[in-house]
């Protein structure tokens, strides 16, 4: 903000400029940012802020997060992953094939539901339920490593 916008202009020529006579304009009387949390601060603290302080869990020490990254894809959007011709031009006969690990997902989750369109998907995982209804619409899961 620019110095002629600020709200002390207006206080020139005022000589305690808003902060009173009495009490004194202190720079920080009762530390600054968070300091006192545990101590003159506690009930606010407790109040505002519950569980602020302390730990939690468990510690992993040199957590390498490739093991865990695990991004999924909802049965709902998995025909996002192709073109509409070739959903078009799907039979029973030639089932499009639908990888999902060359879009960046590695695991078929089950929520939504499928076209009556039999599809090859392929994945490292498939929940049970996404399972079940790619089944049901006649298409096949293929596990990838």
């Amino acid at each position: 903000m620019t110095t002629s916008l600020r709200k002390n202009r207006k206080k020139r020529g005022h000589v305690s400029a808003g902060h009173g006579r009495v009490g004194k304009h202190r720079k920080h009387p009762s530390g600054r940012g968070n300091a006192g949390g545990q101590h003159h601060h506690r009930i606010l603290m407790d109040k505002y802020h519950p569980g602020y302080f302390g730990k939690v869990g468990m510690r992993h020490f040199h957590y390498t997060k490739n093991k865990d990254y695990c991004p999924g894809i909802n049965l709902d959007r998995l025909w996002t992953l192709v073109s509409e011709a070739s959903r078009k031009q799907a039979t029973a006969a030639k089932a499009p094939v639908i990888d999902v690990t060359k879009a960046g997902y590695f695991k078929v989750l089950g929520k939504g539901a499928l076209p009556s369109v039999p599809v090859v998907v392929k994945a490292k995982f498939f929940s049970r339920q996404a399972e079940e209804k790619i089944k049901a619409a006649g298409g096949a899961c293929i596990l990838t490593a």
